[in-house]
């Protein structure tokens, strides 16, 4: 068993292995005995597992001090992970990787035992769906350092297009010293032939997901990505929570589709009560949160705190912009949600975002930002202490009026 193990990780390594190594595991060298990376469908989590081993082993793609496993294959189904764990360190193993660890029944015990039983035995594993890692991790929190992954920055996406090393920058540095920011990264686009606005505008529709250049028909993306949102609503939500009935996911796609035809949404429960025909505001507001936590929406609040207490989110946005043009089924988008939703997508990720009193986006509870095309001014938050335009269609901004692409390179 073990010796088609190896084959099949080995194969599996050499077919996938990439060369560029995303923010991720530079942000995270996953140094720790048991890492458990979570993250939406597509944001390059088996990609980056493979890179970690490839690194730790000098190249080797055909070490035996290493073992990549696909939880839900089925050489895996006759055996449970300890006793592939097992066998493998009395090999001498070192680390051994778990992909897709979700799909695998009690999963976090068999993983507890692994770390408690091999304690020289280093573990990684991997979910697309971060409501049961962080539902199962719970039991692994003395053990187990979760580690989120997101999809590409703009930064990233350049790099990937265009071959080139591109700095990431900090919110604080953003707002102080955009124009040498921006004026740099040109710079360096331009030395490439390309613009940054035309890059920046194919980032929008197609730059989040690493597999995007896997697809040369834009439509066939979009449709990999829709089937992926479909896949987390109609497979992973039941095999995470047993007592969802199929008339509950399918309040849940409706749900969804409810929010994507009017994002940014602003909920009124007491109409998407009936609408759903849900008895309970508390039933609904899980839904939302089933929804964020599977990476396909996100929400604001006022007191920036999220759904974690249940509260009513003030807006709320599909995840990224991708998905925006993927469920939009050919309908133009609303251009003031793109730009709202690549804000908040990119300054999201690393920083607390809430609704404030005036202007779009309160980040971190200081920075005040208004989003808008070229014409915007400052009219809504003049009068607003630390407040920023965030501008669309424009290459370098001058004083608190700050390009939008340029927030793509927060990491």
């Amino acid at each position: 068993m073990i010796e088609d193990l190896f084959r099949l990780s080995q194969n599996f390594i050499r077919i996938n292995k990439k060369e560029y190594v995303r923010y991720f595991l530079k942000k995270n060298p996953l140094k720790n005995r048991f890492s458990i990376i979570v993250g939406q469908r597509g944001v390059g989590k088996t990609t980056a597992m493979i890179q970690h081993v490839i690194s730790s082993y000098r190249n080797d793609i055909f070490t035996n001090k290493a073992l990549y496993i696909q939880a839900d294959h089925f050489l895996v189904g006759s055996h449970s992970l300890y006793e592939i764990a097992e066998q493998f360190y009395n090999l001498g193993g070192e680390m051994i990787c778990f992909d897709e660890i979700h799909k695998y029944p009690n999963w976090s015990a068999e993983l507890k035992s692994i770390y408690d039983t091999f304690p020289k035995l280093t573990i990684v594993a991997s979910g697309s769906s971060a409501l049961e890692i962080y539902r199962g991790s719970r039991d692994l929190s003395r053990r187990a350092v979760v580690l989120r992954m997101f999809g590409m920055s703009f930064r990233e996406f350049i790099e990937f297009e265009l071959g080139i090393d591109l700095k990431s920058s900090g919110l604080d540095d953003i707002t102080r010293n955009h124009q040498r920011i921006a004026d740099s990264i040109i710079t360096s686009v331009e030395k490439k032939g390309k613009k940054v606005l035309a890059l920046f505008k194919s980032y929008l529709e197609h730059g989040y997901y690493p597999y995007f250049r896997e697809y040369k028909n834009r439509e066939l993306f979009y449709l990999t990505l829709e089937q992926n949102v479909h896949t987390t609503l109609e497979s992973d939500l039941i095999a995470i929570y047993p007592s969802l009935s199929g008339n509950s996911v399918k309040k849940i796609k409706k749900l969804l589709t409810i929010i994507a035809s009017s994002v940014p949404f602003t909920p009124d429960l007491k109409k998407l009560k009936s609408m759903l025909d849900v008895g309970d505001e508390r039933t609904l507001k899980t839904y939302i949160r089933y929804l964020e936590d599977a990476g396909i929406i996100l929400t604001i609040s006022k007191g920036g705190r999220g759904l974690r207490q249940l509260e009513k989110p003030e807006k709320i946005y599909l995840n990224n912009t991708n998905l925006i043009y993927a469920i939009s089924a050919g309908m133009p988008a609303e251009i003031g949600n793109m730009r709202e939703t690549l804000f908040l997508n990119m300054t999201g990720a690393f920083h607390k975002v809430s609704s404030p009193a005036h202007g779009d986006f309160l980040v971190d509870g200081k920075y005040v930002f208004e989003i808008g095309g070229k014409n915007k001014d400052f009219s809504q938050i003049r009068d607003v202490k630390k407040s920023f335009l965030a501008i669309d269609n424009i290459e370098i901004g001058i004083g608190n009026k700050i390009p939008l692409w340029v927030f793509g390179f927060l990491y």
